[in-house]
């Protein structure tokens, strides 16, 4: 299971450790540690994910075979995700 504190160790070591993460076995949790149990919610988790690796991919490839080296285009997806910003912030 990946949970939340898992998943940030996960990001942090990102950069130095290339582990595919199973996406079905991700544990979603609310801020309050509570589970995410609604069906529904868990599939759209699940395909935004599904969708987010499959572009990843695509633009990883992309760099590659247009002659970029493959850890500066991982460092800067990396920094992509670390600079993505919550509209929608905790009360």
């Amino acid at each position: 299971m990946l949970e939340t504190a898992q998943a940030r160790v996960y990001l942090r070591s990102m950069s130095n450790d290339t582990q595919k993460i199973d996406i079905n076995t991700v544990v979603w949790r609310q801020p309050d540690g509570e589970l995410v149990s609604c069906e529904e919610k868990l599939v759209v988790l699940r395909e935004n994910l599904e969708e987010i690796r499959q572009e990843c991919q695509d633009a990883l490839e992309d760099a590659v075979l247009m002659g970029c080296d493959e850890e500066q285009v991982r460092a800067v997806l990396e920094n992509l995700i670390r600079g993505l910003e919550n509209p929608y912030p905790q009360k």
